[in-house]
C-alpha cells in the first residue's frame, strides 16, 4: 500500500516536473526572471538652449522626488513628521497622501538638496527618494515667452521647449539588474543594457544682451505710458535673424504657475492688430513700383478733411498740397487714399500679399497667426481706402518686421529665423538654419526711394521721436484705433513704430507696439517711437559690430530739391545735384523764429513745419518756453527746442 502511494506520488511529481521544464518551460522561465531580475530606467539628460554666442539660456539641475507605497509604510505619522520637518508643509498634508488606497503616491517633487537634507539617509520600508534632473532658467524672465517651460516630467509644454521637445528630450535607456531576497540589486555584464541618448542642444539667433536691453526698455515704457502690454522685436533685416523678441509684462519660467497664463503668450507672433499708418508703405511701394505716381507729383490733402465715398477722413494736421514723399513723411490719410485709388484694388491686394500679410512668415515657432487680409470679393466700397490707411487688416509684429526688412534689404522678403542650429550632445551640427528668401517684393530702386521717404519721417515727419544723433534712421509711425464691439474706439489705441538703421546699410530693424497706452502716448511717434530710440541707442553703444554710418554724406531726399539762391537783383535757380555737397545742403534763406508761447502742441508743430524748422518737444500741454527766442533770425533746418506744460 505504501509503495503504491510512493509510486503514485513520484509519478505525479515527475509529470509536474515535465510540465514545468518542457510543456510550459518558457512561461515559468519568464516568471523566474521576473522574480529574480529588475529593470531600471536610465533617464536621458535634456538638451540645452543657447543664445547666438553660446551663452546658456537653460540648465538641468539635480532635484529629488519623494515617493511611497502606502501599503508598505507602517508608521505613517513618523514619516509625515520627518518630511514636514524638511519642507514646512503640514503633517496632515502628508498623512492624507499616505492614507490613500493604492501602491504608489508622490509625496514631493522637484526638491533641492538643501530641502531634502537628512531625509537622504532615511531608511523606511515603502519610502523612496529618487535623484533626478529638472529644467532651470538661469536668466529667469529673459526670453521667457520664446523659451517656454517644461512640466514636472521634463516635457516641454510651452514655447520652444514644446516645439522642439523631441529634439531636446532624448531617449531614456534601461538596465537589467539581479534582485536578491534582501531587496538589494546588482548589475551583471551578462544582462541586457540599453544606454540612454541625451537630447540635442539648440542654438538660437537671440542675443542675450540685446534681449536684456529690449525687455528693460519695454518694461520702462510700459510703466511710463500705462499701456496694457508692450511688445518688441529686434531683427537683422538682411538675414531675418531675430536678435531679441519679448512682450512685457513677462514672467519667470522657473515659477510659471505663479503668473497669469496671459503673460506666457508670445504676442509678437500670436496677436494681430490693425497697424494704422505703418501699413502705408504697402500702397506706397506698389504705387511707385507700378509707376502710377512720381516723386514730384503733388496731391491735394484737402486741408485735413475729406469725404471719401460719404465717409469722413481726417488728417492729424491741416495739410494742403503734399508731394508723394511728403504724404509718407507726414502720414497723410487723405494723400495715401488718393494714391491707393490710382493704384486700384487688385494691385493693393497683390502687394499686401507680396509683403507677406495674410499668411504666416514660416518662422520655426508654432502658434503663429496669419493675420487678416480679406480677399477682394469681400471688400466693401470703402475697403480700398481703409486698407491703404492700415484699417480692415490685421497684422502681427513679426509680419511687420518681415515686411519692413524687405524695404531695408533692397526688396527681398526673408523668412524670420529664431533657431540657428541644432547640435548633438558632443557638438556635432545636425541641422543648420540658413537665410531663406520667400520672394522679391519690388526692385531695389523702389525700396531705396521708399527708404528715403522713411528717413524723412524720422528727420522732420511724424517719427522724430526715433531720431538718433549721428545715425541715419528710417522708420514709420502707426496710430490705430482699436476695433471693439463692432466699432472703432475713440479712447483705445495701438501705438506702433517700425524702423531700421543705418538707412544706407541697414543692420538692425526694430518693431515696437504699445497696446492701449494712455492719452498722449497713443501716437506712434510719441509712444512707440521712443522705445526704438532708447533700445537702438543702447544697442549701438554696446555692440561694436554694428557699423557706424559712412562718413560720406547720405543724400536726404530734401537735399535733392532745387536750392534757391537769393540776391538783391534776381532769383537764380540751380539744381542741387550740380552743386558741391557743402553748398547743396545749405540754404541761404533766413527765417524769423515765430512766437510759439501759449500755443498747443499741434499748433506749434504746424507753425514750425511751415517755417521749415526742425524741433524737439519736451513735456505736453501748451508751450511755456522756446529756444531760440521769438524774432531771432535763423537758418532753414535749425533745431528749435520747445517746452510744454
Amino acid at each position: 500500500m505504501i509503495s503504491s502511494i510512493v509510486l503514485i506520488s513520484w509519478a505525479g511529481l515527475s509529470f509536474r516536473l515535465f510540465d514545468i521544464m518542457v510543456l510550459n518551460g518558457k512561461e515559468y522561465h519568464k516568471i523566474g526572471l521576473k522574480q529574480g531580475l529588475i529593470e531600471k530606467t536610465i533617464p536621458a539628460n535634456r538638451g540645452n538652449i543657447y543664445d547666438r554666442d553660446g551663452r546658456p539660456l537653460t540648465r538641468n539641475i539635480i532635484h529629488y522626488t519623494l515617493e511611497a507605497n502606502p501599503q508598505k509604510v507602517q508608521n505613517k505619522k513618523e514619516l509625515a513628521e520627518l518630511i514636514h520637518n524638511r519642507t514646512g508643509k503640514g503633517i496632515d498634508y502628508y498623512l492624507t497622501k499616505l492614507n490613500r488606497k493604492g501602491k504608489f503616491v508622490y509625496l514631493e517633487r522637484n526638491l533641492s538638496r538643501d530641502v531634502v537634507g537628512t531625509l537622504i539617509a532615511t531608511q523606511i520600508k515603502g519610502f523612496k527618494i529618487k535623484r533626478e534632473y529638472r529644467r532651470y532658467y538661469p536668466h529667469e524672465t529673459m526670453a521667457s515667452q520664446v523659451l517656454g517651460y517644461t512640466s514636472v516630467d521634463d516635457d516641454g509644454i510651452s514655447g520652444l521647449e514644446k516645439d522642439f521637445n523631441q529634439e531636446l528630450k532624448g531617449q531614456s535607456g534601461s538596465i537589467i539588474k539581479s534582485k536578491y531576497g534582501n531587496g538589494k540589486t546588482q548589475f551583471s555584464p551578462n544582462l541586457p543594457y540599453t544606454p540612454e541618448q541625451d537630447g540635442n542642444d539648440i542654438q538660437l539667433t537671440l542675443d542675450l544682451e540685446y534681449q536684456s536691453i529690449l525687455q528693460e526698455e519695454l518694461n520702462r515704457r510700459l510703466k511710463e505710458t500705462g499701456a496694457k502690454t508692450a511688445t518688441g522685436i529686434i531683427m537683422d533685416p538682411q538675414t531675418g535673424e531675430i536678435l531679441a523678441m519679448a512682450t512685457e509684462p513677462g514672467f519667470n519660467n522657473n515659477q510659471s504657475s505663479e503668473s497669469p497664463a496671459d503673460f506666457h503668450r508670445n504676442r509678437a507672433l500670436t496677436d494681430q492688430f490693425e497697424p494704422g499708418s505703418t501699413y502705408k508703405v504697402v500702397p506706397a511701394v506698389a504705387a511707385f513700383e507700378q509707376k502710377v505716381v512720381d516723386l514730384t507729383e503733388e496731391f491735394n490733402c484737402e486741408n485735413g478733411s475729406f469725404m471719401y465715398k460719404n465717409i469722413p477722413i481726417r488728417d492729424h494736421e491741416e495739410y494742403g498740397l503734399l508731394t508723394f514723399p511728403q504724404v509718407i513723411e507726414h502720414s497723410s490719410n487723405i494723400g495715401i487714399i488718393k494714391i491707393a485709388e490710382r493704384l486700384g484694388q487688385e494691385e493693393l491686394y497683390k502687394y499686401s500679399r507680396e509683403f507677406g500679410f495674410g499668411s504666416q512668415t514660416r518662422i520655426s515657432f508654432k502658434g503663429e497667426s496669419s493675420g487678416t487680409l480679406k480677399p477682394i470679393d469681400r471688400w466693401s466700397h470703402i475697403s480700398l481706402g481703409q486698407i491703404s490707411m492700415g484699417h480692415e487688416v490685421g497684422v502681427t509684429a513679426l509680419q511687420l518686421a518681415s515686411a519692413y526688412s524687405s524695404i531695408a534689404n533692397g526688396g527681398f522678403l526673408v523668412v524670420p529665423k529664431i533657431t540657428r542650429q541644432i547640435m548633438s550632445p558632443d557638438g556635432e551640427i545636425l541641422r543648420k538654419e540658413n537665410p531663406e528668401i520667400t520672394r522679391k517684393v519690388a526692385t531695389g530702386k523702389t525700396m531705396s526711394e521708399i527708404t528715403n521717404m522713411l528717413c524723412r519721417v524720422v528727420k522732420t515727419g511724424t517719427g522724430t521721436g526715433a531720431e538718433i544723433s549721428g545715425w541715419n534712421v528710417a522708420g514709420k509711425t502707426g496710430t490705430a484705433q482699436k476695433y471693439i464691439d463692432g466699432k472703432y474706439s475713440d479712447s483705445k489705441f495701438i501705438s506702433n513704430f517700425v524702423g531700421f538703421l543705418p538707412a544706407d546699410n541697414p543692420q538692425l530693424l526694430g518693431v515696437f507696439v504699445l497696446d492701449e497706452p494712455k492719452a498722449g502716448y497713443h501716437w506712434g511717434g510719441i509712444g512707440a517711437a521712443k522705445i526704438f530710440n532708447r533700445v537702438m541707442t543702447r544697442v549701438i553703444s554696446m555692440d561694436d559690430k554694428i557699423t557706424p554710418p559712412s562718413k560720406k554724406h547720405y543724400v536726404h531726399p530734401k537735399d535733392k530739391v532745387d536750392v534757391i539762391l537769393v540776391d538783391s537783383k534776381k532769383l537764380v535757380v540751380e539744381n542741387a545735384s550740380s552743386l558741391p555737397i557743402s553748398l547743396s545742403t545749405k540754404s541761404v534763406m533766413k527765417y524769423v523764429m515765430p512766437e510759439l508761447r501759449g500755443m498747443s502742441m499741434r499748433k506749434a508743430m504746424t507753425t514750425l513745419r511751415e517755417s521749415n524748422l526742425k524741433y524737439k518737444l519736451t513735456g505736453s500741454g501748451s508751450v511755456v518756453w522756446q529756444s531760440p527766442s521769438p524774432g531771432t533770425y535763423i537758418s532753414s533746418g535749425t533745431v528749435c527746442r520747445v517746452g510744454l506744460k
